[in-house]
């Protein structure tokens, strides 16, 4: 069973599945559309995801649950309590399903949970590591982490095995956010003031990401793991919008503008968060995955761009 089946993660992960032989059943939302199910999915419709959803139906059979769906991190949060919005679909929406997935015998349940957790930044210090203490700094990643506490606390109770997921920035088709403003950006015919940049950023490509969630959910050793994950290739912003300009057939041209000018304006302008982002590092070490599951990235970094770049400008130009 897949939930958020109908999102960006969530119908990469369907096809993959159903491309292996496995059968899916994936929930989506009552008011989004269910795509071509394809052969071995079906789709369930389920009501908003909170404590007190009726799941019953979508796990009858499951052997595994991917739980992908979520109440997302957002840059303007209208909600009167950013906070209780998050915890009613991410930790209290968690629990109910992770409960009745227990009670309809489910094997192994994989949250999909965010680096988040961790904290916002590695500047200053090493990548993070799944096993270091947590430290989410926004109401989203409180949320994740309150969600992978119970999670636990549950797998102990109940004997079904739980595997938690970070990704960090996850990119691929469809993808959206401040990473489809960027591939935008990259593609004005102009010079950018990004080429001085010496961060790192990890990032995890979807279709890296999918290949993850589908050898942890059988692996044996993944049983109560928490794991970081990435493409394994981490890049600067700089290095970032040289590869994105390339898979587009351009030369780089980025202007080495010191970093420091770019984090004045932000503290000028109110902008600190979205510098933050172009100009600090964020790593996670993925040797856990590769050490316990054998794991490594089908797809190197340049593939991923390539493929997400190629697929956002043919959208663009239906």
């Amino acid at each position: 069973m897949v939930t958020g089946a109908s999102g960006f993660l969530g119908r990469a992960l369907v096809r993959a599945l159903a491309d292996q032989g496995t059968t899916v059943r994936a929930a989506i939302r009552a008011s989004a559309m269910a795509p071509d199910p394809g052969p071995g999915v079906s789709y369930h419709q389920v009501e908003d995801i909170d404590g007190h959803t009726r799941w019953q139906e979508s796990l009858a059979g499951a052997e595994v649950v991917m739980h992908c769906a979520a109440r997302v991190h957002v840059m303007h949060d209208d909600a009167a309590s950013p906070l209780a919005a998050f915890r009613a679909v991410n930790r209290d929406g968690t629990l109910n399903l992770a409960r009745q997935a227990a009670e309809a015998g489910v094997r192994r349940f994989v949250f999909i949970s965010s680096v988040k957790v961790n904290g916002e930044h590695t500047d200053n210090r090493g990548p993070f590591e799944a096993d270091e203490a947590p430290a989410p700094e926004d109401a989203y990643g409180i949320s994740k982490r309150e969600a992978e506490d119970d999670l636990r606390d549950m797998a102990q109770k109940t004997g079904m095995e739980v595997v938690i997921i970070r990704p960090p920035l996850v990119y691929g088709p469809g993808v959206k956010g401040n990473f489809r403003s960027l591939l935008k950006l990259a593609s004005l015919p102009v010079p950018l003031p990004f080429g001085a940049i010496d961060n790192r950023r990890s990032l995890v490509y979807l279709g890296n990401l999918v290949d993850f969630i589908c050898v942890a959910s059988e692996h044996p050793a993944a049983a109560n793991q928490t794991f970081l994950v990435s493409d394994g290739d981490d890049l600067s912003t700089t290095r970032l919008l040289q590869l994105v300009r390339t898979a587009l057939g351009r030369r780089p041209m980025l202007v080495p503008v010191p970093p420091a000018l770019f984090r004045a304006v932000g503290a000028l302008t109110g902008t600190r968060s979205l510098v933050q982002r172009l100009c600090g590092s964020l790593q996670v070490d993925i040797t856990r995955a590769r050490r316990l599951l054998g794991w490594q990235p089908p797809f190197t970094v340049k593939q991923g761009l390539a493929d997400t770049v190629n697929e956002h400008f043919r959208a663009d130009s239906r």
